[in-house]
């Protein structure tokens, strides 16, 4: 398979929406696993994420307890102020930000928190574990978000033929 056209990505993600699914549900788990992390750092090593901040701009992360407190103490705010002022309870209980793009990105992509993330951003866009195949639905809507979904799926696809 030819390698993935950054600059179209997102026309690629959507053209091939039905092979992900069909990809995702029939995959053999294992073999799947294996080659993860390996498409996983060979699509960071294509992808510059700071060129990109989709998944920042686009959708928020769970922010679990201790992602709450670790971030709190980092901006020296009490646990509640810090809820008040940047979260919201969403549909399912979890906290998630009050805004559809991200408070703490800042205008050259970078995170102002990097270092004290939530654990949902540290882990996303799930290429390199298990949720990729655990949670299809999440996986084909991260594909429309983040080129290096769409470059792990499609390298799993060319590797499938």
């Amino acid at each position: 398979m030819t390698e993935i056209n950054l600059g179209n990505w997102r026309k690629t993600s959507e053209e091939h929406q039905k092979q992900y699914k069909n990809f995702l549900q029939r995959a053999n788990k294992n073999e799947v696993l294996k080659k993860l992390p390996d498409l996983d750092e060979e699509a960071y090593e294509k992808i510059d994420c700071l060129q990109c901040g989709n998944c920042c701009r686009n959708h928020s992360p769970r922010f679990k307890t201790p992602d709450i407190k670790r971030i709190s103490k980092r901006l020296k705010m009490k646990e509640g102020d810090f809820i008040e002022t940047y979260l919201r309870l969403d549909n399912d209980g979890d906290y998630v930000n009050k805004t559809t793009q991200c408070q703490f990105l800042g205008a050259d992509n970078y995170c102002g928190i990097y270092d004290d993330r939530p654990s949902d951003c540290a882990r996303y866009p799930y290429t390199a574990e298990d949720v990729l195949l655990k949670r299809p639905q999440l996986t084909l809507a991260n594909s429309q978000i983040c080129p290096i979904v769409v470059h792990v799926l499609e390298k799993l696809i060319g590797v499938k033929q």
